[in-house]
């Protein structure tokens, strides 16, 4: 079997609403089609990478696109792992999260998305709780970083909900202007703190190695 291989497609975390896993090909597809319908207000643009400000058939073919690279370019040292949300059976949007040097670092980065036919459902918290609790409870990390732009509300109150303190600006280019984004760090004490959502985690003792390494 694939998993065999790839034993990341066995790892699943599960929270009282939705189900994360490593996308197949047929969940890669629905996650593609649902960017194509729209991930927000299109007279704004939450992202760094402009990525959704192409024609639908584009937005969805780079949705297959950035996943298939996680996939070529993972290795211990560097990897970025891309789970689809599920909730009631259908694909609601990716939760992010990824490191380099992680072994040594422990420190982890996220980002995600949803479906704008799901936003306002709390489901944003619950997908950015799931991906903590494999950081902190499972792989051992001591930080984890966030950014929004400073008018993303919605993407700051998770940040705050789950303990994440301010830590600085970044300046991007988007669409010609000067946006400015609202970088913030969670350590662990500070997610102990506020964890309230439970999750559970299975298959990670199967892929461990691929986020550590031998050893």
């Amino acid at each position: 079997m694939l998993s065999d291989l790839w034993p990341l497609y066995r790892l699943v975390l599960r929270t009282p609403r939705l189900e994360l896993r490593f996308p197949g090909e047929d969940h890669l597809g629905e996650l593609a089609r649902l960017a194509a319908d729209g991930v927000h207000d299109p007279a704004v643009q939450p992202f760094a990478a402009a990525w959704t400000d192409a024609p639908p058939a584009e937005v969805a073919r780079s949705v297959l696109q950035w996943n298939w690279r996680l996939r070529a370019d993972w290795s211990p040292g560097r990897w970025e792992l891309g789970l689809v949300a599920i909730a009631d059976g259908r694909v609601v949007g990716t939760q992010g999260i990824g490191a380099d040097d992680f072994a040594v670092l422990r420190e982890v980065g996220t980002g995600s998305w949803l479906g704008r036919a799901h936003h306002g459902r709390g489901y944003g918290t619950e997908m950015r709780a799931a991906v903590l609790e494999l950081a902190f409870a499972g792989l051992g990390a001591e930080f984890a970083t966030s950014e929004a732009f400073a008018d993303n509300h919605a993407s700051y109150a998770v940040s705050r909900k789950l303990g994440y303190a301010d830590d600085g600006i970044a300046r991007h280019a988007i669409r010609d202007r000067v946006t400015t984004g609202r970088r913030l760090r969670l350590d662990r004490a500070s997610w102990e703190a506020a964890r309230s959502i439970p999750v559970h985690m299975e298959g990670l003792d199967l892929c461990r190695e691929m986020f550590l390494g031998p050893g």
